[in-house]
């Protein structure tokens, strides 16, 4: 029986590297974001600033989420379960940014 509660599951194991390479392609896509739109500030306005801040935002929250999933492959979940209750905190903070960059989108030409 102990043997059995120590083995890991090939299904788990699969489920665990498609969600690690759907989260890398998620934070990848979201760095990008955030550096083009810091990159592109000073051309479009403030308002672009403010989308990128939330584009750092959910970056941020997909490295909590990895930091979640390599916690969870080593069984450390004392680590799990706090990382990933703070990392909602910046899907928040996105979303207060995303609405100010909405706000301070200049009128319609």
């Amino acid at each position: 029986m102990l043997a059995q509660a120590e083995t890991v599951p090939a299904e788990m194991v699969t489920y665990s590297v498609i969600l690690m390479v759907l989260l890398i392609s998620g934070a990848l896509g979201w760095f990008a974001a955030a550096v083009l739109g810091f990159l592109r500030a000073r051309a479009f306005g403030p308002s672009v600033r403010w989308f990128a801040l939330a584009s750092l935002g959910l970056l941020l929250h997909h490295l909590g989420w990895l930091v979640v999933v390599f916690a969870l492959m080593r069984r450390g979940t004392d680590l799990a379960l706090p990382v990933f209750a703070f990392t909602y905190l910046f899907i928040t903070l996105a979303a207060i940014c995303a609405i100010v960059g909405f706000t301070r989108l200049p009128g319609a030409r």
